[in-house]
C-alpha cells in the first residue's frame, strides 16, 4: 500500500504522487500573531506535525513551509471588520511588531511543549511584501484586477474556476448574495489585493507600491510565500475547514490567475475542535478567539495536565473528524497515556532496563505485522486512532521479545511523538530507586557479604560457588553487574 490522502479538491481519496519523486513539499497556513494560540488552533498544528512526520517516516524528503501573519488581517476573511493586529497593539500600548514577536515566540513555545517539529521554513509576511507586490503585478498584467475607492481588487469574474475548491457556483452565489459593506466591489466576492485606502486611521504598517502607499490584503501573502519557497506548483496545502470557502478559494484564484497553471495537487483540511455540549445547551460551540470562548495550552497545564495528554487526546481522533473537548475527555486521555507509559515501563523492566534500540533490526514475523499495521494506518489518510491501536497491540504482545517491542515503540514514536521511551525509562528508574531505598540495613549487609564471598570464590576459581551466589541473588530480585570497579547490583 502507498500513501493515500483525502483531497478536498474533488472530495475523494487519492494516491499521493509527488511532483518530484522522493520529495514532498507542503504549505500550512500559520497563525495571525495577535493573541495566544488556543487549543483549537493547536489541533491544526498537531495535524500538520503528523503529516510532516508521516511523510518523513515513509521516506520522503520533506520541505514544510509555514507563514506567520504579522501584518494582520481583518476579523472577517471577506475584507471585513477590524484589524486584529492593530486592535491588540492599541490595547497593550505596544507596536504591532512587538505584539507580533511576543505571540510568535509564545506560539513556538507551545510547539515545543506539544513536541511539534518546527517547519523547515517559517516566513513572516512583513519580510515578503515585495514578493506580494511582484505577484500582484503579474495579476494586473493578465487583467485580473481593478482599482476602486483607492484599493486594488481581484476581479473573480476573470477567473472562471472561482469557487471550485468549495464547490461553489458563482452565478448561484451572486443571486443570493447579501449586500456587502464595501460598495467599491464589482462583485460581492471580489477581494482586496492591496489597500491604499485603509479602513483605519494611522495604519501601523505601510509600504510603497505601484498602487500607492498601503499594505497587502491577507490572501495574497500565502500565494506569494508558498510559491517563493516551493515553486509555482506544490504538492500539498493544508489548513482548517474554515479556510475553504474564502481564504483558500481566493488563494487559488490569485495563484492560478497569475501562473495559468494548477497550483496545488492535494488540499488537506482539518475539522474543528468544539466545546462539548453541556446539559441544557442546544449545540456544541466552536472554539474562537473573537468570541472569547477559548482555552490555551497553559490553561490545561494549570489544570494539572501534561501537554502530551492533549496531544494524545487529539491523536485519538481522525483529523477530518470534529472533536468535542471536555474535562472528562481530558481525564480519560491522561489516564490512557499514563497506562500506556506504565506498560512500556514493564517492557523496559523485562529488558533489564536496557532501552537502547538498534538502528536496524531484523524483526520477527509477529513484530513486523505490528509495524505493518501501524504503517498502513498512516498511509490511510493519516489514521492516527488506528496507528495508536497498532502501538497498543505491539506493547501488549507477549509473544515477541521485549527488545523488539522497544524497537517498535521507538519507531512508531517517530510520528506519534509522545516521548514514550523516555517516559517509560523514567518510570522504570523511579521504580528501581524506590525498591532500593526500601532495603533494610540487614538486607543490604547480606547482599554486601554475598558479593564479597562471590568475589573471593572467583579468585579461588570456585566458579560453582560464584554461580550459586548469583543464582541466589537473582531469585531474591537482585541483578549483579560486573564492572571494572567491582561488582554492582540493582533490584529487578
Amino acid at each position: 500500500m502507498s500513501l493515500r490522502l483525502y483531497n478536498t479538491m474533488g472530495r475523494k481519496m487519492e494516491d499521493f504522487v509527488p511532483i518530484t519523486p522522493g520529495k514532498a513539499g507542503f504549505y500550512g497556513c500559520g497563525p495571525t500573531v495577535y493573541n495566544y494560540a488556543h487549543i483549537g488552533n493547536l489541533r491544526a498544528y498537531v495535524f500538520l506535525d503528523i503529516l510532516d512526520k508521516t511523510l518523513s517516516f515513509l521516506g520522503y524528503d520533506v520541505t514544510h513551509v509555514m507563514n506567520i501573519t504579522d501584518i494582520g488581517h481583518l476579523s472577517g476573511d471577506a475584507d471585513e471588520g477590524e484589524d486584529k493586529m492593530v486592535k491588540t497593539a492599541k490595547e497593550r500600548g505596544q507596536s504591532v511588531l512587538e505584539i507580533a514577536q511576543f505571540y510568535t515566540d509564545a506560539f513556538f513555545e507551545d510547539f515545543k511543549k506539544l513536541h511539534i517539529r518546527r517547519p523547515d521554513i517559517v516566513c513572516k509576511a512583513t519580510e515578503h511584501v515585495q514578493d506580494m507586490i511582484d505577484l500582484i503585478k503579474r495579476l494586473e498584467e493578465k487583467g485580473h484586477t481593478y482599482m476602486a475607492g483607492g484599493n486594488l481588487y481581484f476581479d473573480v469574474s476573470t477567473f472562471p474556476d472561482y469557487g471550485k475548491l468549495a464547490c461553489l457556483n458563482l452565478d448561484d452565489l451572486k443571486a443570493g448574495a447579501r449586500v456587502e459593506v464595501d460598495q467599491n466591489k464589482k462583485n460581492p466576492f471580489d477581494f482586496v489585493l492591496w489597500f491604499t485606502n485603509s479602513k483605519f486611521e494611522n495604519q501601523a504598517l505601510v509600504w510603497d507600491s505601484p498602487w500607492g502607499v498601503g499594505y497587502p490584503g491577507w490572501h495574497i501573502e500565502c500565494s506569494a510565500m508558498s510559491m517563493k519557497y516551493l515553486g509555482e506548483q506544490i504538492d500539498i496545502h493544508t489548513g482548517g475547514i474554515d479556510h475553504i470557502p474564502i481564504h483558500h478559494t481566493n488563494e487559488i484564484a490569485q495563484s492560478e490567475g497569475a501562473t495559468g497553471k494548477k497550483w496545488v495537487n492535494y488540499w488537506l483540511h482539518n475539522e474543528f475542535l468544539v466545546i462539548a455540549k453541556e446539559k441544557g445547551q442546544d449545540a456544541e460551540d466552536k472554539m474562537s478567539k473573537s468570541s472569547g470562548n477559548f482555552l490555551t495550552l497553559q490553561s490545561l497545564i494549570d489544570k494539572g495536565y501534561d501537554p502530551l495528554d492533549y496531544r494524545f487526546f487529539l491523536l485519538g481522533a481522525h483529523y477530518r473528524s470534529q472533536v468535542a473537548f471536555s474535562w472528562p475527555a481530558m481525564d480519560s486521555a491522561k489516564s490512557a497515556r499514563k497506562a500506556l507509559n506504565q506498560r512500556i515501563a514493564k517492557v523496559v523492566e523485562q529488558n533489564k532496563g536496557d532501552t537502547t534500540t538498534e538502528v536496524a533490526i531484523v524483526l520477527s514475523q509477529a513484530a513486523q505485522a505490528h509495524l505493518d499495521k501501524f504503517t498502513a494506518a498512516l498511509e490511510n489518510d493519516l489514521a492516527t486512532p488506528q496507528a495508536l491501536s497498532a502501538l497498543q497491540g505491539a506493547v501488549k504482545d507477549n509473544t515477541i521479545k521485549p527488545k523488539e517491542i522497544l524497537y517498535l515503540v521507538k519507531k512508531m514514536d517517530e510520528v506519534l511523538s509522545l516521548a514514550l521511551l523516555e517516559q517509560a525509562e523514567a518510570l522504570y528508574k523511579e521504580k528501581t530507586e524506590v525498591k532500593e531505598t526500601h532495603l533494610s540495613d540487614r538486607e543490604a549487609e547480606e547482599i554486601r557479604q554475598l558479593l564479597e564471598e562471590r568475589t573471593s570464590a572467583k579468585q579461588a576459581k570456585n566458579y560453582a560457588r560464584a554461580d550459586e551466589i548469583r543464582a541466589e541473588l537473582t531469585n531474591r530480585g537482585i541483578q549483579i553487574i560486573d564492572t571494572p570497579q567491582g561488582p554492582q547490583w540493582k533490584r529487578i
